[in-house]
């Protein structure tokens, strides 16, 4: 029989049983308590750790502790096993900041131009008057619904479900044989195909009240959730919030090295569903409706999230030849599924194309128009995958780099996510290189988030605080530059201005993970072009997605070499592409018809197994650039500052 040991949480009412050689994070979460591992467990980000006041453990790794901290206690949770009773404190974690900025998440929609909700939507009423049963005419009651069906429809199949079956003779009798169907069409409205039974309704239920539906975009690190009246066609409410698994890995490989863990995945999938679940209730809530009258999902996401919320292996993602299980899933009941909403509601994973280009993109390449216009097109994701298409109506080419969660945030000191308290521009003066800031949230620093980094790194390299390389100066003529732990660095904001009591800044190695970030989303761009033999300067226009696009100074971001020196009137940022893409799929077929046509004639280049792209990387670990040429507007101005 294996040893067993008792660990006591300081922050946990009971003491918990363990055997031999369990991980204090398992043994935590035994206890009901959850402790955050943004690196999934893989003892990178140190930010997991935990104080042994008393008793015997094994750390198989003290990566980002000290040798003081070690003797101190201090260990990393998702690396260290009980090897006998143990005390532990848990510090206080950085929580998952909620409750996003509206401005920072909503997806401005307008109803597509001449939607019909009888022809367009897949989801429809079907009011049926029926005869009732008699001792002349004793059809069951599915027959004679299934008989009523195809005379009102055309339609000579229909799907019908257990849960459908075993409720329908109540409410046949209860409506006295006049009830409305809910129907999901396979394909177009009044064609011939087969439909599925997803509800059945006593009475005939107007088209003038709303039919429910959900959009829904998983991001790596926000999930965004639309109600949709499906028979105007309008979004009623909108919500989002952090995606719980945040707290398992801050970017996708992180997750993917989790979930291949004992019931890894299981727990992934568990949180993404809780998140998407959390946030329909909420959505429900403003437009005073319930989840159980939600009939249809459409879901955008990349590759792995999509992957993880199905709780289908991601393994193969991470491991060359970097392959999906399956970059098209088949329709899905939201009861399989685990969504929160009618248990027979259908649930529509969009296409995606490859490992790292998933329904996200696709669903953005559509809402952008970008598959319908002749223009040569640059289409970019600024996010963790870094995620690039180029095209045109004609033809579209796409990578995605593993561009790294950076302008997320993290890997960087002081970096955190666009919430309350995070800075989220910043200005140095050119002659004293002090610092000004702005503040999400109007009050004390916390941070920086993304566009702050941007215009900070922009600003420290136009005033001379940064030099090309990447190397900080520390010996300027000011208090702000000097050396730190972690090499030169930079004050954005001194200790008596900030929550966290500590100055907040920039530091060569942030830069240099800022660099290497940028310089992966120009070498992915530059790569694609060069495939197809396009310059870049043929590019006609350059469309943002993402939710952090939107945020993007574009003059910042080619200062950086984060984005081609072109005029700033050929760049637009659009918001929320991927889950404007999942909207339009969820009212129109033919929507979702033509995703799945932009995934199939996508042209995937994987950059891991492209020279090219290594040459471009190295080229790009410079600011802006090794070939200033590229970037004549900066050069002219570097030079006209020496």
């Amino acid at each position: 029989m294996p040893t067993t040991f008792t660990v006591k949480f300081d922050i946990a009412s009971d003491p918990v049983e363990v055997p031999s050689g369990t991980m204090l994070t398992d043994a935590a979460q035994k206890a009901g308590i959850d402790i955050n591992q943004p690196c999934g467990g893989q003892g990178r980000c140190g930010q997991c750790a935990v104080q042994v006041t008393s008793g015997k453990v094994r750390r198989r790794s003290t990566m980002r502790l000290t040798k003081d901290d070690v003797e101190q206690g201090f260990a990393l949770a998702c690396q260290t096993v009980v090897e006998g009773d143990v005390n532990v404190v848990v510090p206080p974690q950085e929580k998952i900041q909620e409750h996003l900025a509206s401005a920072q998440v909503a997806a401005e929609v307008t109803v597509p131009p001449g939607y019909d909700f009888h022809s367009d939507q897949t989801i429809q009423l079907v009011p049926l008057t029926l005869t009732p049963p008699s001792m002349e005419d004793q059809t069951g009651d599915w027959s004679r619904v299934e008989t009523a069906l195809r005379l009102e429809t055309g339609l000579e199949d229909f799907e019908v479900s257990l849960p459908i079956l075993q409720k329908m003779p109540t409410v046949l009798r209860e409506g006295e044989w006049e009830v409305t169907l809910i129907l999901n069409l396979f394909d177009r409205p009044c064609s011939d195909g087969t439909a599925q039974v997803i509800d059945i309704l006593p009475g005939t239920v107007s088209d003038e009240k709303p039919l429910w539906g959900v959009a829904v975009d998983i991001g790596t690190t926000t999930v965004k959730v639309m109600l949709v009246d499906l028979i105007t066609g309008e979004g009623k409410a909108q919500a989002a919030e952090f995606n719980k698994q945040i707290s398992r890995g801050e970017d996708v490989i992180s997750r993917i090295i989790f979930a291949s863990k004992e019931d890894g995945d299981e727990k992934l999938r568990d949180l993404v569903v809780e998140t998407i679940n959390e946030l329909m209730s909420k959505a429900c809530r403003r437009a005073r409706t319930k989840p159980s009258q939600v009939y249809k999902a459409v879901i955008s996401g990349n590759s792995t999230m999509i992957h993880l919320l199905l709780k289908i292996p991601t393994s193969s993602i991470r491991l060359a030849p970097f392959i999906t299980v399956a970059n098209t899933t088949p329709l899905l009941t939201a009861e399989e599924v685990g969504l929160n909403m009618h248990p027979q509601g259908v649930v529509d994973c969009l296409p995606g194309v490859a490992s790292y280009v998933g329904a996200d993109i696709t669903a953005g390449v559509l809402s952008s128009g970008m598959d319908d216009t002749e223009k040569v097109t640059l289409f970019l994701d600024v996010g963790t995958n870094g995620e690039t298409v180029l095209g045109s109506k004609d033809w579209l080419v796409t990578c995605a780099c593993s561009a790294g969660p950076a302008f997320e945030g993290a890997g960087v000191l002081h970096g955190m996510r666009a919430t309350t308290g995070a800075i989220d521009e910043v200005w140095i003066n050119d002659e004293t290189l002090e610092a000004s800031w702005r503040v999400i949230g109007g009050e004390k620093p916390k941070g920086l988030c993304g566009s702050a980094l941007i215009s900070l790194l922009a600003e420290m390299l136009m005033t001379g605080i940064v030099n090309k390389a990447g190397n900080i100066d520390p010996n300027l003529d000011t208090p702000r530059t000097r050396n730190g732990s972690h090499g030169g660095e930079y004050v954005v904001a001194w200790a008596d201005e900030t929550q966290i009591g500590e100055d907040i800044v920039l530091t060569n190695v942030d830069v240099d993970n800022l660099i290497r970030t940028k310089a992966a989303i120009f070498a992915g761009f530059n790569v694609l072009a060069d495939s197809v033999g396009i310059p870049l300067e043929m590019v006609e226009q350059v469309l943002i997605g993402g939710g952090f696009g939107k945020f993007i100074n574009v003059e910042k971001a080619i200062q950086i070499g984060l984005l081609p020196d072109m005029p700033w009137e050929r760049f637009q940022f659009l918001g929320n592409t991927s889950l404007k893409g999942s909207y339009l799929a969820l009212l129109d077929q033919n929507a979702r018809d033509r995703i799945a046509e932009i995934a199939g004639k996508m042209t995937y280049v994987e950059l891991s197994a492209d020279n090219r792209f290594f040459d471009d990387f190295t080229s790009a670990m410079f600011l802006p650039h090794t070939n200033m040429t590229l970037f004549p507007s900066i050069e002219e101005r570097m030079k006209s500052k020496t």
